[in-house]
């Protein structure tokens, strides 16, 4: 009997460590703002879903098309909307963040080449676990409209 629980132990060891090497979120509609030539910023906006049992905590996020990537949110300082830099974003267990127009997004600064609408853009997202995730989101032209809800715009 000795053989039986040997390979339930080594079963059981393996369902362990896989969560760990498992992607942490479920990433949906992600797209890349399409900017004029010439521009030096541009943002990524996304739907980021944990189907854990645990928060997850995205501290940073990392791109070739820009020089620095940083996570940003949307505040009301003193009855004016101020974009501000965020340490972190979380996603609750068993929920979803939204990263939109008029919130928290991600900012790419420092663009190293034009963006063409249509192509994709790697981004590497990092957890405070040390977990890293990569996605492509391809470049979209978004138009933002005055609810502040976005959409990819036909000419309207």
């Amino acid at each position: 009997m000795m053989l039986p629980r040997a390979l339930l132990v080594a079963t059981g060891l393996s369902l362990v460590s896989l969560p760990a090497t498992a992607e942490p979120l479920v990433v949906e509609e992600a797209q890349v703002r399409a900017v004029p030539p010439g521009s030096q910023t541009s943002a990524a906006f996304m739907t980021l879903r944990n189907p854990g049992q645990r928060d997850v905590v995205l501290v940073a996020a990392e791109t070739p098309v820009a020089k620095a990537a940083e996570l940003h949110d949307h505040q009301d300082a003193d009855g004016v909307m101020q974009m501000r830099q965020v340490a972190q974003i979380v996603v609750p267990a068993g929920g979803s963040t939204s990263l939109a127009p008029g919130g928290l997004h991600m900012m790419l600064i420092g663009l190293t080449a034009p963006l063409a609408e249509g192509e994709p853009v790697e981004i590497e997202l990092r957890f405070d676990s040390g977990d890293t995730q990569r996605l492509e989101a391809p470049v979209r032209r978004i138009v933002v409209d005055d609810e502040g809800s976005h959409g990819q715009g036909h000419g309207h």
